[in-house]
C-alpha cells in the first residue's frame, strides 16, 4: 500500500458554511469520489494535510485513506490553496482499485542537459509539455518521466517513445508519437552563424 496515511473526518453536508467550519476547527475539507460510491464530503487535520503535502508524494500519487478501522486507496487529484497565505483550502481524492489502470499527469524532468552536446552548441532546450497523461496501474503511478538529454544535439527533437514508461502503461494520446520537446539553435548561436557566412560571403 502507499507510503502516506490521510486521516480523515465525515463532515456533515456540502457546501461553502460547512467547509468554512471545518477549517474553523483546523481542518482541511475535501471531497472523496469515483469508483460506484456517492462523494463524500471528509477533512483532513490540516496539520497533518501540509506535512504529507509537502513530502511532494501526496498529489498524482497512491496514498491511503483511513476512516476509523477502515481504509481506502485513493488518488489526490487536486488541492487548491489560498492565494494571500497558501495554506490548503480544499482537496479532491478519487478512490480506485490499486490494481486497476487510472488515468493521471505525470510531470516530465530532464536531466544531463548541462553536460549535453547541444549546450556546447549554443542551442536551448524548448520544452513543449511539462507533463504528460498516461494510463496506469495504480500501485505502479511514476513520480516522473524522466528525458536524459546527455548525447542531444542541435536540432534533434525528443518525442514520447523516447521516455520510459512502467510496464503496461501507456500515454492516452496513442494515435502519434508526440513531440515532448525540442533542442534549437539560440538566436546568439543563429546570429553568429549569419555574420560569419556574411563576412565569408
Amino acid at each position: 500500500m502507499a507510503e502516506i496515511i490521510l486521516n480523515v473526518d465525515v463532515r456533515d453536508g456540502v457546501g461553502t458554511g460547512n467547509a468554512r467550519a471545518a477549517r474553523r476547527a483546523g481542518g482541511v475539507p475535501g471531497i472523496l469520489y469515483g469508483g460506484d460510491k456517492a462523494p463524500v464530503a471528509i477533512s483532513v487535520n490540516e496539520k497533518d494535510f501540509r506535512k504529507s503535502l509537502y513530502t511532494g508524494k501526496l498529489l498524482g500519487h497512491l496514498v491511503t485513506l483511513k476512516y476509523g478501522d477502515e481504509t481506502q486507496p485513493v488518488i489526490a487529484k487536486d488541492v487548491q490553496f489560498d492565494p494571500v497565505s497558501d495554506r490548503p483550502v480544499h482537496f479532491d481524492l478519487m478512490r480506485v482499485d490499486e490494481k486497476a489502470p487510472v488515468k493521471i499527469s505525470i510531470p516530465v524532468h530532464f536531466k544531463n542537459a548541462d553536460e549535453a552536446p547541444f549546450n556546447r552548441q549554443g542551442g536551448s532546450l524548448e520544452i513543449v509539455r511539462h507533463d504528460v497523461e498516461i494510463l496506469v496501474r495504480a500501485d505502479q503511478i511514476p513520480e516522473e518521466l524522466v528525458v536524459d538529454l546527455a548525447g542531444r544535439n542541435v536540432g534533434e527533437n525528443i518525442r514520447m517513445s523516447d521516455i520510459a514508461l512502467p510496464k503496461g502503461a501507456q500515454p492516452t494520446i496513442g494515435d502519434r508519437d508526440f513531440m515532448i520537446a525540442t533542442i534549437k539553435a539560440s538566436s546568439a548561436a543563429q546570429s553568429e552563424a549569419a555574420e560569419e557566412e556574411a563576412t565569408e560571403g
